[in-house]
């Protein structure tokens, strides 16, 4: 009786110390668990904080087909580059219409790496002593045309004088191809006239510019060169196949900081050149689809099948090329003074 008693008093007791020991038991659980979300989360800050961006610009354009193609995969989450740099990397992707821009972008520090023309990439590599720019490879060749209106009077370079020729931007590579040739063929072009006035207008808007009578021909890439000729029946005049259409461009200053970066991009860069020839059916596909994304436009297969059999797509570069690039510079009137190309070239 008396035990039954004991035992009686005795529980609650046991049960009130047997619910401190599972409270303790709760509190050393949450303890663990907040201090291990916290470390969780101080490790997201450092990795955040460690992560390196590589901010990458192209041109929606198809001789930019390793940038465009590229930036397509990044939008998939299938990055090319970012699957060979490795972890700890972020690609970022800018568009631009041409290459000052692009070069602007760089000298401003907010672009690392871009594909390029070479007139653009000469210019600044000039600007800045050579100590802004570095070529790290070849990208594509060709694909760039002057396209004249249909019917036009015009059979020779003489023919262009009193004209109006349009080109993506002022600066830009096919506006100093331009206004080279038409120095050659004995024309006096200034930036606001002369005897051909040179109008720089953006890619997009060239080919209402084209069929409104705007202008009467117009110098610029694929594939805007076929949409010319496939929507406005423009007419090939002269094609420019002996040109660096495309580079891929870098700041000094991240190649310095990221050499090891820079020669994995090198190396990227190249196996994707190589998927794009070995696969031009599906890079089209790709490419197409991207440059929807960017422009808003639609680019019919057959135009952009049409225009890729113009462009040589290659990671060499070609030094008789730069030195005739040099030149269309001087006569364009866009270099002047020293033009020293001995640090343009740099792999990393």
């Amino acid at each position: 009786m008396r035990s039954s008693y004991v035992r009686a008093l005795s529980f609650p007791f046991l049960d009130q110390h047997l619910s401190c020991q599972q409270q303790r038991k709760h509190m050393k659980t949450l303890t663990l668990a907040i201090f291990l979300s916290a470390i969780a989360c101080i490790a997201q800050l450092v990795s955040a904080q460690t992560k390196t961006v590589i901010r990458f610009g192209h041109f929606p354009n198809i001789t930019h087909a390793q940038g465009v193609v590229a930036h397509a995969l990044s939008r998939q989450h299938k990055g090319w580059f970012e699957e060979r740099i490795g972890p700890g990397v972020e690609i970022q992707w800018f568009t631009y219409n041409a290459g000052p821009s692009a070069m602007e972008a760089i000298f401003a520090g907010s672009l690392d790496l871009t594909y390029v023309g070479q007139g653009p990439a000469l210019n600044a590599h000039f600007k800045s002593n050579g100590e802004e720019i570095r070529i790290l490879a070849g990208a594509a060749n060709a694909g760039a045309a002057l396209v004249i209106k249909p019917g036009a009077p015009i059979k020779t370079g003489a023919g262009f004088r009193g004209k109006r020729i349009a080109t993506p931007q002022l600066g830009n590579t096919q506006d100093i191809s331009c206004r080279a040739w038409l120095k050659a063929q004995g024309f006096k072009v200034t930036q606001t006239g002369g005897d051909v006035i040179v109008l720089p207008t953006a890619n997009p808007d060239q080919l209402g510019l084209f069929q409104s009578g705007g202008v009467d021909a117009v110098w610029t890439v694929e594939p805007w060169v076929t949409r010319l000729e496939r929507e406005a029946n423009g007419k090939i005049f002269l094609e420019d196949t002996n040109i660096i259409t495309t580079w891929l461009a870098c700041s000094v200053k991240f190649l310095n900081a990221h050499r090891d970066l820079a020669k994995k991009i090198v190396s990227a860069n190249q196996e994707l050149t190589s998927w794009i020839q070995a696969h031009p059916d599906e890079a089209q596909k790709v490419l197409i689809a991207e440059l929807k994304e960017e422009t808003k436009a639609d680019f019919a297969p057959e135009e952009v099948a049409h225009a890729w059999k113009r462009i040589k797509f290659t990671t060499d570069v070609s030094a008789e090329l730069i030195t005739k690039a040099v030149q269309d510079g001087k006569d364009a009137g866009f270099l002047k003074g020293s033009t020293d190309t001995s640090k343009l070239l740099e792999s990393p």
